[in-house]
């Protein structure tokens, strides 16, 4: 299965989700709550995808985005607002909308992964 990186700033989300991914089979190459830990983790080995909190607390996912984008790994935004709270160069990005069943999780990474 996919090896993902996981970027959620509420702790008790991020652990949900990664149960998740552990349900659906995948590994995590990395989980990170903050700006800062998320874009070091953009540039580790072997990600498949990753599933990117859009609120970072005062930060956007934007950076960490770009930075996954410019390696072709793909990823989706995980938020409560839709498409309206992306940012504006990733408006035409996937996105799973919180909070989501397995089923929906399942559904985004077997897009993002093809």
């Amino acid at each position: 299965m996919a090896s993902v990186l996981l970027i959620e700033d509420e702790t008790l989300i991020r652990m949900m989700i990664a149960d998740m991914l552990a349900e659906l089979g995948h590994s995590l190459v990395g989980e990170a709550g903050d700006l800062a830990g998320g874009l070091q983790l953009a540039g580790a080995p072997d990600i498949h995808a990753a599933i990117l909190d859009v609120q970072l607390g005062a930060d956007s996912s934007g950076p960490i985005a770009e930075a996954l984008q410019s390696r072709g790994v793909p990823f989706a935004f995980a938020t409560g607002y839709g498409s309206k709270g992306l940012p504006e160069n990733f408006k035409n990005s996937l996105v799973l909308r919180k909070p989501f069943p397995l089923e929906e999780l399942e559904r985004c990474l077997k897009l993002l992964l093809g």
